[in-house]
């Protein structure tokens, strides 16, 4: 090999460097917050529905701007898009450590959700740009077991600072990662972009955005005020209406943001139905469990990082291993027989009751953290296969944002049904109050808010409350376990083989390891 070679070598692990600290740093922004929730309500109050957005809106920020971030990316090349979000993801860290009350945080962690879909977007399509088949498949499976690693002991490190040094520790640690990122990782990157960009899909952006918007906040405000709400059936016509918009004006532009003659393949829209399938089967768990073992089972945030770890730990292992044996198996098939895993563990889950030994958790969350590790690592890859390298960041942001805004919509969607499932599993208990009431409080029951739907309506006892939680969370999980199946099925019948037919367009390449 000459030095030539040698030192683009060096260049290309750098950009790897750096992307990996940034894969490890991410999933603290949305998991750590999610078991930091109670102490802000703690510390700064506010009621469950402002408190849910602290999670809610970064996941918004991030899956409604990660395609743009990829768009971005390919116009004004990755390392200064990387080098923005870096900055960006730093600095509104640090803010939101300084936040006075919840509704100035929950608007600060939008903003860093954003800042977050820039540097994800423009730091995987530069990987995605600098490695080509089986190497790119191994760097994409490390950039997954990254992410896995911050997955892994996120809760645990939100647990350890909350208890010593207080929630705002976790925003400062993300800030000084970030830090660390920009003066280690941003000026050892290359800078590359897509030469056939000739511009940003702006309407397509904007109409997308405006849609991811309106059908989370529809669905989110549902519970609350009522599905016959005006606003609630505007939000979501609204939202149909917008959808649509999006659809037109991306089959009018030449260079659109999203490709959708790419949705004529099959096995184009398995690859996007991947990461919806590991929203239900481990997103959601991970995001519902910390509110169950703090404000249901009475543990504090370090007993509940610890309780995660056989959720967690797997996602920091299997997926790098995950890339290495997908040279002799199908990436398909092992990605159907981990979803497979994964929904049985869910349904394990979902027959946990209320009150159970810590050990009952331990079986189902390794199943489910085990299963979805094993496409975690190779999703990315898949998704990059589809279209040429070039258009790396446009790959990237369809398949981020077919995994956040998956992520988000789920959430939302599970919420709802948790609400709904404890509205009917109180019953006539709610039919005595204001509606408005009745609403309130089943959505604090759903959101483990027992005390608080105590104080909304006294005569609903807390062991009936506690009673109507556990029957929610059960067919909640249920339905996720159902959803997680038949993913495993579609993904089993259409991603079995290696090797893709070949595409009848020049955009489409095979789909595989």
């Amino acid at each position: 090999m000459t030095d030539a070679s040698h030192a683009a070598a060096a260049g290309r692990h750098l950009v790897l460097a750096a992307v990996f600290l940034v894969a490890v740093t991410m999933p603290l922004s949305f998991t750590g917050p999610a078991v930091a929730t109670p102490a802000i309500g703690r510390d700064l109050g506010g009621d469950l529905a402002l408190l849910t957005w602290i999670v809610n809106g970064f996941m918004l920020a991030f899956g409604s701007t990660i395609m743009l971030g990829g768009a971005l990316a390919d116009q004004f090349g990755r390392k200064r898009m990387f080098r923005i979000g870096a900055i960006s993801f730093t600095l509104t860290s640090l803010a939101v450590a300084l936040a006075p009350n919840v509704l100035i945080l929950d608007f600060l962690r939008a903003l860093q959700g954003i800042a977050a879909a820039i540097s994800i977007s423009a730091g995987f399509a530069a990987v995605a740009q600098d490695y080509e088949g089986a190497d790119r498949t191994r760097a994409l499976g490390l950039l997954g077991t990254g992410f896995g690693i911050g997955l892994a002991f996120g809760p645990l490190i939100t647990g350890a600072l909350i208890g010593a040094f207080g929630w705002r520790s976790l925003f400062v640690a993300t800030a000084l990662a970030g830090l660390l990122i920009l003066v280690v990782g941003v000026p050892r990157m290359r800078e590359t972009r897509d030469p056939g960009a000739i511009g940003i899909d702006r309407w397509g952006a904007a109409s997308f955005t405006a849609m991811l918007v309106a059908l989370t906040f529809g669905i989110i405000l549902g519970p609350d005020r009522g599905w016959d709400d005006t606003l609630v059936i505007t939000l979501l016509v609204g939202a149909a209406i917008l959808l649509i918009s999006f659809i037109a004006i991306e089959n009018l532009q030449t260079r659109p943001m999203l490709d959708l003659s790419l949705f004529r393949y099959a096995r184009f829209v398995s690859v996007q139905a991947l990461p919806v399938a590991v929203a239900y089967s481990f997103i959601v768990p991970f995001i519902l469990l910390p509110a169950r073992f703090i404000r249901i089972e009475g543990m504090n945030e370090l007993e509940v990082g610890m309780m995660l770890l056989p959720l967690s730990l797997p996602i920091a292992t299997i997926p790098f291993v995950a890339a290495n044996i997908a040279r002799w198996i199908p990436s398909g098939i092992l990605a159907g027989l981990g979803l497979i895993v994964a929904g049985a563990g869910v349904l394990m889950l979902a027959f946990v009751p209320i009150g159970s030994a810590p050990t009952a958790f331990i079986l189902p969350l390794f199943m489910i953290g085990a299963g979805a590790a094993l496409p975690w690592g190779l999703m990315d890859d898949l998704a990059i296969s589809v279209v040429p390298t070039e258009r790396a960041g446009m790959a990237t942001g369809i398949f981020g944002t077919m995994r956040v805004a998956g992520e988000t919509v789920a959430i939302a969607i599970v919420g709802a049904l948790m609400a709904a499932f404890v509205t009917g599993g109180l019953g006539a208990s709610l039919d005595t109050l204001p509606a408005d009431v009745a609403n309130g409080v089943a959505s604090a029951v759903a959101g483990g808010g027992l005390d608080q739907a105590a104080t909304m309506a006294p005569s609903i006892g807390r062991a009936a409350a506690a009673e109507a939680y556990g029957a929610a969370f059960r067919s909640t999980m249920l339905i996720c376990s159902a959803i997680t199946f038949a993913a495993a099925l579609i993904t089993l019948v259409t991603l079995r083989s290696r090797k893709a037919k070949p595409a009848r367009e020049p955009i489409m390449l095979e789909i595989g390891a």
